[in-house]
């Protein structure tokens, strides 16, 4: 499943919000943050369900279940500047299938939590077309494999050109990649320096037991 796999397997659902966005001084927040969050969730889930495009249509087929969620919560929403890598450098990435692919580490976001700075490595990936690529954040956390998916979770990333670009982290939507439902994809395992030191209870859960 290659080719689903180099679309799919960083970016989750490309129709739906990133989970780590761009803001401007312009931007405004939204008027119930809630309400957005359990939105989006519902789209996700319609989406998961009825799509010929949803993991759970690629063969063999798993029957759909609903997706489950830490409750939405504010203060697992967080904003960060992109803290470059002075010097990026190129890692080898493994996938749950066993292979390898090459990512480029551009620098990190970074937040406090418990009185302490975690951050998060920004990653360049080769996109489906040569010469295009998308970014992704994933992570490990002290509910990986316990409340959550055991392999990690992921945040969307859209790079901004300016450097004075202010970031919106938002943990609510920190989601399982396709292989949390299907045998047919593949995606990338977050690295041990990926692991944030915290139990992260908020956005999606294991899909199943």
């Amino acid at each position: 499943m290659s080719g689903r796999t180099a679309i799919l397997l960083a970016t989750g659902l490309l129709l739906l919000p990133a989970g780590c966005r761009r803001e401007s001084a312009a931007s405004t927040a939204p008027a119930n943050p809630i309400a957005e969050i359990t939105a989006l969730r519902a789209r996700k889930s319609d989406y998961l369900r009825t799509s010929p495009q949803s993991p759970f249509q690629a063969e063999p087929k798993v029957p759909f279940a609903p997706l489950k969620y830490f409750p939405a919560d504010l203060g697992w929403i967080y904003q960060s500047k992109l803290h470059p890598d002075p010097n990026p450098q190129v890692v080898a990435i493994r996938d749950t299938q066993g292979a390898q692919r090459e990512a480029t580490i551009i620098g990190t976001v970074s937040f406090i939590r418990e009185s302490r700075t975690h951050s998060l490595t920004v990653y360049r990936m080769a996109g489906p077309v040569a010469g295009t690529y998308h970014y992704s954040l994933w992570f490990t956390d002290l509910t990986t494999g316990k409340e959550t998916y055991e392999v990690g979770r992921y945040l969307d990333f859209m790079k901004d050109e300016d450097p004075d670009t202010v970031y919106t982290l938002d943990f609510n939507r920190a989601y399982n990649p396709y292989c949390a439902y299907s045998p047919a994809y593949s995606c990338p395992i977050p690295r041990k320096e990926d692991h944030l030191d915290l139990a992260v209870t908020a956005g999606e859960k294991k899909w199943r037991e």
